[in-house]
């Protein structure tokens, strides 16, 4: 396979961060937001130096309130918000000046949340009309027991009450009305598209049709019958009405594309071993593998279209990779060759019977 074949090359970003270590990131356009385990937000912007090279420079730094760890951070460009995961709290900042929203109080009690994936798509509105209004952004909170419904607007958070939910599993209870949705405790992963929402326990993926007031059981979280090491889980969201699951069979991993309904479309992806990290850009699904080594996976035809090999061996601690991220927005990468990309050149152009040399 030659490089021109291949759709990713590895290039450095942001050589080292100097506060705390890194335990999470998402990048936008120019700029990208990194979350760390002593609670501090920061923000990089690109820039061109002296020299004529881009490189990502910080610019502008947050502190949680509780200095604990961010566990998770999510960009919502077509509001300008940024929803931040720490010490069980839901955090609302604006971005990209990352300032807190007034009167929006963090949400209390959380183990993880997801934002529906179909609202993170939305294209930014224009600048050409200032005053449209903006539509909520609607997200579920998972806590111990139950998930709650909310909605973001520019300056509002609205809470939904859940009406005739209905479940299939015994432990749960049909309702008329009440504020949450009951759920066994365990939820390890959780992610939205549209009304579907798809789950992971310690054990199993369930599918939730908040729409039709229904969950349906979908596979193992790891088939492996003597294991006895938790195998974690990995959701994707490919379409408005399809997700990619993971189970790890015992000697390999497998990924099954699953409707909102439940039912199994497309072929199967198969990785050699769990892997640590997997994301989606679309057409690829890239997953990160236990030995540092990328596998790039194409979704139509569920074939290996590229690999990275892993890290040499003496290779320095801060380049071992520990995960990846994509970006729905997309984020400018620096050119290493702005000096050489970007000269003078003549152009003849012809003006009348003789032709004109001009500088471009």
């Amino acid at each position: 396979m030659s490089l021109a074949q291949q759709p990713y090359i590895l290039q450095p970003v942001l050589p080292a961060v100097d506060s705390g270590e890194i335990s999470c990131a998402q990048a936008l356009g120019s700029e990208i937001y990194v979350g760390c385990t002593n609670g501090s937000l920061l923000r990089y912007t690109i820039h061109v130096g002296p020299d004529q090279q881009e490189s990502y420079s910080l610019s502008s730094r947050q502190s949680l309130p509780n200095s604990k760890p961010i566990d998770e951070l999510v960009l919502i460009p077509y509001l300008a918000r940024v929803l931040i995961l720490s010490d069980r709290q839901i955090h609302f900042y604006s971005i990209p000046s990352l300032d807190p929203i007034p009167n929006v109080k963090p949400i209390r009690n959380v183990n993880m949340f997801t934002v529906d994936q179909q609202h993170l798509l939305r294209p930014l509105p224009s600048s050409h009309d200032p005053h449209i209004r903006l539509q909520p952004v609607d997200f579920c909170v998972i806590k111990r027991i139950s998930i709650s419904l909310f909605s973001l607007s520019e300056e509002r958070l609205q809470f939904h009450k859940a009406s005739g939910f209905l479940s299939t599993a015994p432990e749960f209870m049909k309702l008329a009305t009440q504020q949450d949705i009951p759920f066994q405790p365990g939820t390890r992963l959780a992610r939205q598209t549209g009304h579907y929402l798809c789950i992971a326990d310690a054990e199993n993926y369930n599918v939730v049709d908040m729409q039709n007031s229904q969950m349906i059981s979908l596979l193992p979280v790891s088939q492996a019958i003597d294991s006895v090491v938790p195998v974690k889980p990995f959701i994707l969201v490919v379409s408005e009405n399809e997700f990619l699951i993971l189970s790890w069979t015992g000697t390999s991993t497998i990924g099954i594309f699953i409707t909102g309904e439940g039912d199994p479309v497309r072929g199967t992806l198969t990785f050699p071993s769990h892997p640590l990290s997997i994301c989606l850009d679309h057409p690829n699904v890239t997953a990160l593998l236990a030995n540092g080594s990328i596998e790039v996976h194409e979704i139509e035809t569920q074939s290996i279209v590229q690999v990275i090999p892993p890290p040499p061996e003496n290779e320095p601690e801060q380049g071992r990779r520990v995960g990846i991220v994509s970006s729905v927005g997309g984020y400018v990468v620096p050119s290493q060759e702005y000096g050489n990309k970007l000269r003078k050149m003549k152009v003849r152009l012809r003006r009348g019977p003789d032709p004109v040399d001009f500088d471009a």
